[in-house]
């Protein structure tokens, strides 16, 4: 047996060679058991960000990092599905499609995040509903899960956890916008939910990570056959984020956002990304034979009220109120400064800036700008005016919540800058593309 030499590996890696998968496992393994030191994972993260490890070496690392922890494993009579997005501005999808798959008769074990940057983070919204536990432990988890179909929490210490020391080098060795890297780390954490399918929502434009679409489908690219490659079914969707998914961003107002939709106040961009991404979801765990068959399922149970149910019961069973779908008013309290954002001119909105918009609800409290920071999941913005909307001087563009006057007048300033008034306006596809696995 050759012996593991950690320079001959990274200098391997440096140099544009393969390393190979037992390497690349034993290198990872060494992060947990403190074989491999801080300044190996460092050399590591900057060389695979400067010459890539091929697709074989992203398997590899993705399943190195996803066996460091527990890999769940189920015993359900249906599939075991989940989604990922990349991220981006008044994105509520996971907090209405895990729901409407578990309503088709599938199970959703769905690990999320904090918000990164600009971007909200589902798990963020969650913490917006008084007593719902993001942190919930393996058994009340699993539990959720089984007898309801669907919980949404926040990743816990035995899931992956050589990505978490991986990602907070990466933060520090200005590493982390490595697509190796970024696929390895969203991996890790789905795969190691025990799923049997997995869909992934690329988002592309002004308020995504990757701003064109040749970035976009280099990233799902390596996500799906990375996916593939470790042995879970998996396509991708790239969709449109030049202007924010939903009418709100910001946390308790994301969630008011979701209630409504499930009561029928719907969001038209956010439905239609919605559904699309849960009739693939069904189709990749073979309950649905085709995404026509899917999305006419995907339509009933909004339309029968199951969907909602099923959301109502998930806040339930993890903590949150029994009544939060009759009874929002009593559990979101209103930020004490509201202000209506009014457009100085008229014209048609042809452009809106979507990251500005993501970073207006930071200035306000509603994201970080620090890991540790806390949020105020009050604040945010409500009804923007989506890219087409007629305005004429003195419409609102959209509506604020702050907590405090210059914190307001600066939020308020960034989004009148977001948005670009012409005369007309150039419509663009929601769902830019579909993508499988080429492996």
């Amino acid at each position: 047996m050759t012996t593991f030499l950690p320079q001959e590996f990274l200098r391997q890696i440096r140099d544009g060679e393969k390393p190979s998968a037992a390497d690349i496992k034993t290198f990872i393994d060494g992060i947990g058991s403190g074989a491999t030191s801080a300044v190996q994972i460092g050399a590591f993260a900057m060389a695979v960000y400067k010459t890539g490890l091929g697709k074989d070496g992203i398997i590899a690392l993705t399943k190195a990092m996803r066996d460091s922890g527990d890999v769940m494993v189920w015993d359900l009579p249906g599939p075991v599905l989940d989604k990922h997005s990349t991220g981006g501005v008044g994105d509520n999808v996971s907090l209405l499609l895990g729901p409407v798959v578990a309503a088709c008769g599938g199970y959703v074990p769905m690990i999320s995040g904090q918000g990164l940057g600009h971007t909200g983070g589902t798990l963020d919204k969650f913490t917006a509903i008084p007593g719902y536990d993001v942190n919930a432990d393996n058994a009340l988890f699993r539990r959720t899960v089984k007898e309801i179909g669907c919980a949404i929490i926040g990743q816990t210490g035995a899931l992956a956890p050589a990505d978490k020391v991986l990602y907070a080098t990466r933060s520090a060795t200005a590493t982390v916008d490595s697509v190796p890297l970024i696929t390895a780390s969203i991996l890790s954490k789905k795969l190691a939910e025990g799923l049997d399918g997995l869909v992934l929502d690329i988002k592309c434009g002004n308020g995504a990570m990757m701003t064109d679409l040749g970035q976009a489908e280099t990233l799902a690219r390596s996500l799906i056959n990375g996916a593939g490659g470790a042995g879970v079914t998996t396509s991708g969707l790239i969709t449109d984020m030049n202007q924010p998914l939903a009418s709100a961003a910001g946390n308790a107002l994301e969630v008011r956002n979701v209630i409504d939709h499930f009561e029928g106040r719907r969001d038209g961009r956010l439905h239609e990304v919605t559904c699309a991404l849960s009739a693939e979801m069904l189709v990749c765990g073979g309950l649905a034979e085709s995404t026509n068959a899917a999305r006419t399922k995907v339509d009933a149970v909004f339309a029968n009220g199951k969907a909602a149910e099923v959301f109502a019961r998930m806040v339930s069973a993890l903590g949150g109120p029994s009544d939060l779908m009759q009874n929002p008013d009593k559990y979101f309290p209103a930020a004490p400064i509201i202000k209506d954002i009014k457009a100085t001119e008229t014209g048609v909105v042809s452009a809106i800036d979507s990251r500005a918009i993501g970073m207006a609800v930071i200035v306000m409290g509603g994201g970080r700008k620090r890991p540790d920071d806390t949020i105020d999941t009050r604040v945010g913005v409500e009804r923007i005016a989506p890219i087409g909307t007629k305005i004429t001087k003195g419409d609102v563009l959209a509506r604020i919540h702050a907590t405090a006057e210059d914190r307001a007048a600066e939020a308020g300033q960034m989004l009148m800058d977001a948005y670009t008034l012409s005369d007309k306006h150039k419509e663009t596809p929601l769902i830019l593309k579909r993508m499988d696995a080429d492996i």
